[in-house]
């Protein structure tokens, strides 16, 4: 894989990219730009074409400027009105901050919430809805980076759709790897961004949107830059942005997508993202690590490993030997489990993630951490 002599990142984005995708960023193009416009005008189109989506079919794709946390607020900000009513549901600290926006909008919101290691009860989700029939919009995490569980959005999306709710799913982490169909999942919103499973670097979230669910929120929204619709109608004008685009980023952004293109789309990539699980599954199993979630709800994104149980053993001093090794993994956010995570997305390849297991197990034997290979 032809990159430079940078840390290899095992985390869920930025992510380690290609020389190709590094290269597109060295050169300047002005914001009106016929060719940055063009550019633009690729890059949104593709992102339809990967979502199985089209013009013709009903649906846009906004860029939004900022992390994939701006694309969700944007969302989140833009499409409730006054008088929505919120349902997120959660099961780790994503889903969480979803909520959080929802407060800080004051939009009118319920909760509810699942074990970090569980996936959400299809029946719960029903009877809640049923119950509560003022709710309009339903938001929920596809792959919640907390664990790396995937939540089921399908099934989910179908009950939306008997109830007749806006539904907006955050495939931040598994948009371009995992294939979503979004019309037979009642998908109104989805939203990701450029650094996570299409190999891109930070700058830019996006949004695919059902066109006609986009306009009828025109005069939703809560703040100025993040206004969705607006920033739609400003692309749709002249193929511009209402406010400095990341030109650096996209053009490494249409790179990236070329790069997906040539591996064989999101089957071919899915693939490689499986092998490179498969490979850390195995190897750390071997270490004596266990993984915190159950086969059935482990995805391909991000891993996350109990600590060991010896007491010597400190993260901080493991995460720092592996960084001067060359590795650079992710600590855990969950809220009472002592886990860390290791992401198995961007330009990476099984080599990669048995060199990274190698290290694992040299730290350990350099610190005489001890592992209980049995329980694994």
């Amino acid at each position: 894989m032809n990159r430079n002599n940078d840390k290899l990142l095992f985390t869920p984005g930025p992510l380690t990219t290609s020389m190709t995708t590094k290269v597109a960023m060295m050169r300047d193009l002005g914001s009106r730009d016929f060719e940055f416009i063009e550019q633009v005008k690729f890059i949104r189109e593709r992102l339809l074409q990967l979502a199985g989506v089209s013009v013709e079919a009903g649906y846009e794709s906004i860029i939004m400027q900022g992390s994939g946390t701006f694309g969700i607020e944007s969302v989140i900000s833009s499409v409730i009105p006054d008088d929505g009513h919120l349902l997120v549901i959660i099961n780790g600290v994503y889903g969480e901050r979803i909520s959080r926006m929802a407060s800080i909008h004051r939009i009118h919101q319920s909760s509810l919430r699942f074990a970090e290691n569980e996936v959400p009860d299809i029946a719960v989700v029903k009877e809640f809805l049923h119950e509560n029939t003022d709710i309009t919009h339903v938001a929920v995490i596809h792959c919640e980076t907390t664990t790396g569980i995937i939540n089921p959005i399908h099934e989910i999306g179908q009950l939306c759709a008997e109830a007749g709710k806006v539904y907006i799913v955050d495939a931040m982490s598994s948009f371009g790897a995992y294939p979503v169909d979004l019309q037979a999942s009642g998908i109104h919103y989805l939203i990701s961004s450029s650094n996570k499973c299409i190999e891109g670097v930070p700058g830019f979230s996006f949004v695919i949107a059902q066109r006609e669910q986009l306009v009828s929120c025109e005069y939703n929204a809560r703040t100025l830059s993040l206004d969705l619709f607006a920033q739609w109608k400003g692309l749709e004008s002249n193929g511009q942005f209402r406010f400095t685009p990341p030109t650096h980023a996209l053009l490494a952004f249409a790179a990236a997508l070329a790069g997906l293109e040539l591996e064989g789309g999101v089957a071919g990539r899915a693939k490689r993202y499986q092998e490179n699980y498969q490979a850390l599954a195995a190897g750390m199993k071997e270490l004596g690590f266990r993984e915190y979630l159950v086969p059935e709800h482990r995805g391909y994104i991000i891993t996350c490993f109990h600590y060991p149980e010896d007491p010597s053993f400190d993260f901080v001093s493991f995460y720092e030997a592996l960084n001067e090794r060359g590795f650079v993994i992710y600590p855990g956010k969950l809220s009472e489990v002592n886990c860390f995570r290791i992401g198995n997305i961007g330009h990476i390849n099984r080599q990669d993630i048995h060199n990274l297991v190698r290290a694992v197990g040299d730290v350990l034997a350099e610190k005489g951490i001890l592992m209980d290979k049995q329980e694994a």
